[in-house]
């Protein structure tokens, strides 16, 4: 059996939290700025739960659509669905939804926050027969 030298062990956990904190202030900075963009309160984006209630509304879905969220593999369809109309809710296509917001994601939300994407409202709301609930 091997032993781990204590002091390479939290070298390399002090590593993962920094790189870890710096996803986290940057993910709050991010969400914050597309929740402020959208007409939303910045700080709805660092509440659990209540940030994908006014995600929903930003994109235009009902707010039932949470408890969707919570069954497995049905989550999957719905973030899918969400990706695409927030893209869409900024005035941008399917590719970049697919590509900027569900395979890389970080990169395409700071896109719709820090680049010249403006909210054009509720992208599911402008779809025609689009439910309304």
């Amino acid at each position: 059996m091997t032993e781990v030298d204590p002091t390479v062990a939290t070298g390399i956990f002090g590593t993962i939290a920094v790189f870890g904190l710096i996803a986290w202030v940057v993910g709050i900075i991010i969400g914050w700025k597309i929740f402020t963009k959208a007409g939303q309160p910045g700080w709805a984006s660092i509440i659990p739960i209540y940030n994908t209630y006014v995600l929903l509304k930003i994109v235009g879905r009902p707010g039932w659509w949470l408890l969707l969220m919570l069954i497995p593999f049905v989550n999957f369809i719905i973030f899918i669905i969400v990706a695409l109309d927030l893209a869409k809710s900024f005035g941008k296509d399917t590719v970049f939804a697919v590509f900027g917001l569900i395979i890389f994601s970080v990169i395409g939300a700071a896109i719709l926050a820090f680049g010249n994407a403006q909210y054009r409202g509720p992208a599911a709301l402008q779809q025609p027969g689009a439910y309304v609930g």
